[in-house]
């Protein structure tokens, strides 16, 4: 640990090399009882010492509804403003539940923490929402996908699904639709 005349001289030189521009307060401490001190309404310290127990993960977390928060959030990354901003409401009612349970069906409580999102939904007009995928083995388990739908005289409708690694993707389990408009829907995170 870096003794307390060896800070004093950081400190100074420092401030001497960038000419008072800026003062590592991180290297200050109170001499009574050795904490780091920041001048008053500066952020700068908050920076400077980390508590062990704020770096760990939280014992507590719910492996499953980090991953359904996760996959709420690369949905409204994949919508986009505009798409969003109509869907929202009934995107929360009716489909992120369906998209809940069937991660529940996929996902057994004894491995859950071995499992992510992928965190780049497909733009334009890909299908792809996110993927779950097994941080172990480096495999996708499935891969939630969300198609537009072009019915004649009944407008857009997006129809979201998954498919299963066990077979070999290529089911559409069905969580449910969603009605757009007569009109042509803007592109993906638009």
């Amino acid at each position: 640990m870096m003794s307390l005349w060896m800070r004093k001289i950081a400190v100074a030189l420092i401030a001497i090399m960038t000419l008072g521009l800026y003062t590592p307060t991180y290297l200050i401490t109170d001499e009574d009882n050795n904490e780091v001190v920041s001048p008053e309404g500066s952020n700068q310290g908050n920076f400077a010492v980390n508590d062990t127990t704020e770096a760990t993960v939280n014992e507590d977390t719910d492996p499953f509804r980090t991953l359904t928060e996760k996959a709420k959030e690369q949905s409204f990354t994949k919508f986009g403003p505009k798409i969003s901003e109509k869907v929202e409401d009934e995107f929360n009612q009716f489909i992120l539940p369906n998209i809940e349970h069937a991660l529940a069906s996929i996902i057994q409580d004894d491995n859950a923490s071995y499992f992510s999102i992928t965190e780049q939904p497909s733009s334009g007009y890909g299908e792809r929402i996110f993927n779950v995928y097994n941080e172990m083995t480096k495999e996708d388990i499935a891969k939630f996908h969300v198609r537009r739908d072009n019915r004649p005289h009944d407008g857009y409708w997006f129809n979201f699904h998954y498919h299963l690694k066990e077979d070999n993707f290529e089911t559409h389990h069905t969580l449910g639709e969603i009605y757009w408009d007569k009109n042509t829907p803007p592109k993906w995170m638009a």
